[in-house]
């Protein structure tokens, strides 16, 4: 039998992987097929991120019984972080050392990050990343696989420091459609600190779109969306939704107990009202759960 893996066999395996997936030809690891998830892959990165879970973030994490030992669950979260979104990556580790690396989960990613940074969209693909499309969520659950979505996309992993503390869906309810025409449970996800790992002060991005309209092009030629200003490593002061290196912040994250809807099915997944009534009880809870969760960590830092 091998040598178990080092923190560093893993961190030479993830250069090497990112440097064959920048190689990698345009039409392969697109993010829309479910076989290019590697367990194998997931294996080796695996004490990699554990050496940064236990001693970078230092991650308390609590809720895991609400995840069902087997099946499928839609897991929905409150995006934080920047690009390098440290609560998701850290809760992906969390799930694979409760389950294992063949159970399959995946988890939906912007599609612009297969053109603004193909490299890490083709690596993060063999971990089990989709492009956000309806398209790949039906195809995930549909193989009983589970499915991890942030319905707040870019504008709530870019959202001001102010409302790090907020749900921040920006009414995007495609999330409730899929729940209810496939059945299936939703199982909230929330976290503190990781918001924190970055300071972003504002948002300019209605600014860009004025100007853009006024015919000033997009930077590449891709609309990116959001374009925050931050404070944060490595930049120092950064102009756009440039990668970020997280600050070494102690992250908490909890996973909720699951969502139940009353109604399932096309005519539910149809009825607006209905639609919009789940969607809210869904932002409801899950900020409630999120105020505790902030409650719990600043009575604790008092304490201390």
């Amino acid at each position: 039998m091998p040598p178990p893996e080092t923190f560093s066999d893993s961190a030479a395996f993830l250069v090497s992987q990112y440097l064959k997936a920048a190689a990698t030809p345009n039409n392969t690891l697109t993010g829309w097929s479910l076989e290019d998830r590697d367990p194998h892959v997931i294996e080796k990165l695996l004490p990699f991120f554990g050496g940064v879970y236990r001693h970078y973030f230092r991650v308390k994490t609590d809720g895991w019984e609400h995840i069902p030992a087997e099946g499928k669950v839609l897991l929905i979260g409150s995006h934080n972080g920047g690009w390098a979104a440290p609560d998701t990556v850290m809760m992906a580790y969390d799930w694979f050392r409760h389950f294992g690396t063949e159970r399959p989960i995946y988890a939906q990613m912007e599609s612009r990050m297969w053109r603004v940074w193909p490299a890490l969209a083709r690596l993060a693909t063999q971990v089990g990343a989709l492009r956000a499309h309806p398209q790949t969520a039906l195809a995930a659950l549909r193989q009983n696989a589970s499915l991890l979505i942030y319905p707040g996309g870019l504008k709530d992993v870019f959202r001001p420091h102010a409302l790090r503390h907020k749900i921040h869906f920006g009414g995007h309810q495609g999330f409730i459609k899929l729940a209810l025409q496939e059945a299936v449970p939703i199982v909230p996800l929330i976290s503190y600190g990781a918001h924190s790992t970055l300071f972003i002060l504002a948002d300019v991005y209605p600014v860009l779109q004025r100007l853009h309209h006024r015919g000033i092009p997009w930077p590449w030629g891709i609309d990116p969306g959001t374009w925050p200003i931050y404070l944060g490593l490595p930049w120092g002061l950064a102009l756009g939704p440039l990668p970020n290196i997280p600050l070494p912040v102690q992250l908490h994250t909890r996973i909720c107990r699951p969502i139940f809807f009353d109604r399932y099915g096309d005519a539910a997944a149809h009825d607006k009202a209905y639609v919009d009534e789940c969607y809210h009880r869904v932002t409801r809870l899950m900020q409630l759960e999120l105020d505790r969760l902030v409650e719990e960590e600043k009575g604790q830092q008092n304490d201390d």
